[in-house]
């Protein structure tokens, strides 16, 4: 058994991968402004404006706070691009410096498939392939792997998770992302075509988990994988969706792309083995059933 710290355990991604460690057997502790409704799991309080950040002894960190306009990673800052670079930037080098301080051997930063270049054409982007991102929130990703890099040392050990696209039920709550998109193509809606990668938050939480548990080779002190699963057209979803819910709607037109597809073989041979298409067809079968069961009810 380990202790794990967890930034933002309360959102999305963190509520996937604060389950699963629990759910493993580790001692888990949240950092936060709140407490996660979870049994077993100890809380801190943490912000990422915080200035001055001391830790509990740990063995190991995952960062997964991330400050941005609710429901938006792209796009994230808003209005205001000045505060989701210190928060994001600032913060993540506070609590990465604080870690080490602690005495934590090995800190997790959760990165994006955002901070690759030329992610706009048919590319198969492994781990070394170019960076140069095309949004505010890529470069953020950016320098928070930077940020964690340059501290990195015998004594510290680093790993830079580029994330796919989550999708899926976060533990302790009753909404995903797609929630308004399957609301609004019922009701007829006009969808625009969408295509990208795409991965389950259980399965970014078993990544997290394997990393951690893993052997890093002879004197590698920082490493960086790809997380992704599936490429996924929004057509394909909501012709499924439509589907399980016997929708009289046709599905938006396929999305030309192209896109950059993100390989996350470097992850697979540790053993990472995501759910693929099966999981997402599971997953989606599971909504409309939940749904067509609370219709019935009202």
């Amino acid at each position: 058994m380990k202790h794990i710290l967890v930034s933002g355990a309360s959102g999305t991604v963190g509520r996937f991968i604060t389950a699963r460690l629990a759910e493993d057997g580790h001692k888990v502790t949240c950092l936060g402004r709140k407490t996660v409704e979870l049994d077993g799991v100890a809380f801190h309080a943490w912000d990422l404006a915080d200035e001055e950040v001391t830790l509990p002894e740990a063995d190991a960190l995952v960062h997964a706070a991330f400050s941005h306009v609710p429901g938006k990673y792209r796009d994230g800052e808003g209005d205001d691009p000045h505060s989701f670079i210190e928060l994001n930037v600032g913060g993540a080098i506070r609590i990465f410096e604080a870690a080490k301080l602690a005495g934590i051997r090995h800190a997790i930063c959760l990165s994006s498939d955002a901070v690759y270049a030329n992610s706009g054409n048919w590319a198969v982007l492994k781990e070394d392939a170019e960076l140069g991102p095309d949004s505010l929130y890529g470069q953020v990703k950016i320098a928070g792997e930077m940020a964690l890099e340059n501290l990195c040392d015998d004594t510290f050990a680093g790993t830079a998770l580029r994330l796919a696209s989550v999708y899926g039920t976060p533990p302790g709550r009753s909404r995903d992302k797609w929630s308004s998109l399957f609301s609004a193509f019922a009701r007829g809606a006009k969808i625009e075509p969408h295509l990208g990668t795409e991965v389950h938050g259980e399965d970014v939480a078993s990544a997290v988990s394997l990393v951690l548990e893993s052997e890093r080779p002879e004197g590698a002190v920082f490493d960086i994988f790809n997380v992704s699963d599936l490429l996924l057209d929004r057509h394909e979803l909501l012709s499924l969706y439509a589907s399980e819910m016997a929708i009289p709607v046709p599905p938006p037109a396929r999305a030309p792309g192209p896109l950059g597809v993100l390989e996350p073989g470097k992850l697979k041979v540790l053993g990472w083995n995501p759910g693929g298409k099966a999981k997402l067809e599971h997953y989606v079968s599971s909504l409309s059933v939940a749904l067509q069961g609370a219709a019935g009810a009202r």
